[in-house]
């Protein structure tokens, strides 16, 4: 794995409706190019959307894990060395050890793990 794909949600301050099919349409790339795992910039509610936005983003994570569309979903509060989900995937991909999220549980991030 070179890098991890990123997907910035925040970008031109998009609704709701239109961050959500962004994130569809980018976890069906994901799916077929068998990317491996992402990192969703959704934001935390500074700006008044940006709550909404990733409230409604990890609803739908959630289903999408559910559903089996997705491995596991973890949240940008608990990326970190002591969550055991998390070290699972940081054996697995040791480049997530240099993201510069790890051990800052930034709300405004959630990472999506395709395998």
């Amino acid at each position: 794995m070179r890098h991890i794909r990123e997907l910035n949600l925040e970008l031109g301050c998009p609704t709701i409706d239109e961050a959500l099919r962004r994130l569809s349409a980018e976890l069906d790339a994901c799916r077929a190019m068998h990317t491996p795992l992402m990192k969703i910039i959704h934001g935390y509610g500074s700006s008044g959307k940006g709550g909404r936005i990733r409230t409604a983003c990890r609803k739908h994570l959630q289903q999408a894990q559910a559903a089996g569309a997705v491995a596991a979903v973890i949240s940008g509060e608990a990326f970190s060395i002591f969550d055991e989900t998390t070290r699972h995937y940081l054996n697995a991909y040791p480049l997530l050890r240099q993201d510069r999220d790890l051990d800052r549980e930034n709300r405004g991030v959630t990472f999506v793990f395709f395998q």
